[in-house]
């Protein structure tokens, strides 16, 4: 009787704090939208899963263990939202496969493309001619974006949470500098804006305050 009481405060514990970590980090779910979270979901269903039914660990281990993971978690997702080196190194990078109708060959085989693969995607977006496509972006969750020519209405997330998209300063041919310029002329520094769009040679800007 003593192992199913165990057994049941520990599922307990783990589903609380699996409730927590998805209210604390803003999602409504626990669909992973980067590495990061693909990581999140196995560590802490391996550490639910594997310590229920373990009688030689108690009870207090099992939430301490729980407690340090979601400090780590909380850890990880303050530096990747205000460091672009750790965001990098936590979440990766979107990988640019096609770029003004080209398709880079060595970033969709680092990426593990395969040209099926590419073709297909693009397919299931309704383009089937590769020249028509001024950039393809990998993005880190999987998905392909697509920006083909024509298409002039895009507003372009040139800046979120304090950060400059490098990406989009290249497909918009500006630089940081011009970035700053513009800025400054609002009276904000680069880590007062949320989101900064790009639209139409101007830039639109959602502060967090």
């Amino acid at each position: 009787m003593e192992l199913y009481y165990t057994a049941i405060v520990k599922l307990s514990l783990g589903f609380i704090c699996l409730i927590f970590q998805i209210n604390l980090l803003g999602k409504g779910n626990l669909a992973p939208s980067s590495a990061m979270d693909q990581v999140q979901n196995y560590v802490l269903g391996g550490i639910i899963g594997g310590v229920i039914y373990n009688q030689d660990i108690t009870i207090l281990q099992f939430f301490l263990v729980l407690v340090i993971w979601t400090i780590v978690v909380f850890t990880l997702k303050f530096l990747k939202n205000h460091n672009r080196f750790a965001k990098n190194i936590i979440d990766g990078r979107p990988v640019g496969l096609i770029i003004n109708g080209k398709v880079i060959v060595e970033a969709c085989l680092r990426a593990g493309i395969s040209g099926n693969d590419l073709t297909f995607k693009l397919r299931a977006l309704g383009i089937y001619e590769i020249k028509t496509v001024k950039r393809a972006v990998m993005e880190q969750n999987g998905q392909l974006t697509v920006i083909q020519y024509g298409d002039d209405n895009i507003k372009y997330p040139l800046i979120i949470d304090g950060q400059i998209n490098e990406d989009v300063l290249d497909l918009i041919q500006k630089d940081a500098v011009w970035v700053l310029d513009k800025l400054t002329e609002k009276g904000y520094q680069m880590s007062d804006i949320y989101i900064g769009e790009y639209d139409k040679g101007a830039i639109v800007l959602y502060p967090y305050k």
